[in-house]
């Protein structure tokens, strides 16, 4: 995909991510007990959306602009108001000029004794990111491939928490590489939540991703659950721009699959491109 964010930060993928992410988060917050959120490919933290990367692409135009310009019902309002307060702070004289990557939506959502985890190998990206969470006491920022990362980082000494699995999608096996490395850790932590981010270019891949992920899930002990999300903002085309984004959640809240079938049907209109967006949510066969 040669996928560097801070041309497409704040798109409709984002959006759909970020949602979810701060669904997890804010239901993980109804207990006391510390969590971790640990980020296998962080990036860079903040994207300026006034830079000639971003103003190229545009792609927050028609994602998080539209989101914050929709008119939603009281119940979507309510539970997309976590993540979205998260952008208005990093907007604070209601102009969109920045966007908070995944790692700064988590910190945004983190209590006094929750903590963060960011890993992340490009050298810019990386000091971004330090620079942004600089003297932090929940966030540490690592320097280590996320790949090598996910197992080791697992089970987090609070046993409780999200790893959020994003990579770039630049290598040809991308896929295969995201299988292995969860099956590593899902060993190693059956009982953590695992959000897996996908480009749903690929009938074949995409399936082939989402069979394993929901195989593993089911034969761990107990079994664990998996919730499937594509979101389409318009007929992905081969060799076209994304268009259509994935997430596979492994041991989801049991609240998320409602509140997605809340917020979804209203982002078809405001994030659709061309079009009414279309989405599909399900629980994946092993």
């Amino acid at each position: 995909m040669n996928y560097r964010h801070a041309f497409h930060a704040g798109n409709f993928a984002d959006v759909i991510k970020h949602i979810v992410l701060a669904r997890i988060l804010t239901y993980l917050q109804d207990k006391p007990g510390a969590f971790r959120v640990i980020d296998t490919h962080a990036g860079a933290g903040l994207y300026d959306l006034e830079s000639d990367e971003a103003r190229r692409g545009g792609e927050w135009l028609t994602g998080i602009a539209r989101l914050m310009q929709a008119r939603l019902s009281n119940e979507t309002a309510a539970l997309t108001k976590p993540y979205l307060d998260i952008v208005r702070a990093f907007n604070p004289k209601g102009e969109l000029k920045a966007y908070p990557g995944s790692p700064l939506i988590a910190r945004g959502l983190l209590r006094p004794q929750d903590r963060l985890v960011a890993c992340e190998l490009e050298p810019k990206a990386r000091k971004a990111l330090i620079d942004v969470l600089r003297r932090d006491e929940q966030a540490r920022v690592v320097d280590l491939d996320g790949w090598m990362a996910l197992p080791a980082f697992v089970p987090p000494k609070e046993r409780r928490g999200l790893v959020l699995i994003d990579p770039p999608f630049e290598a040809k096996n991308e896929f295969e590489r995201l299988g292995e490395a969860f099956s590593e850790a899902f060993a190693k932590w059956p009982t953590g939540i695992y959000v897996i981010w996908y480009p749903a270019k690929s009938r074949r891949a995409t399936d082939t991703l989402a069979q394993l992920v929901a195989r593993l899930a089911a034969a761990a002990k107990p079994p664990g659950k998996c919730l499937r999300l594509e979101f389409s903002a318009a007929p992905q085309l081969d060799g076209a721009a994304l268009t259509s984004t994935g997430l596979l959640i492994v041991n989801p809240p049991y609240t998320l699959h409602g509140e997605l079938k809340t917020i979804l049907p209203e982002l078809e209109m405001p994030l659709g491109q061309g079009g009414a967006a279309r989405f599909r949510l399900e629980v994946p066969r092993p």
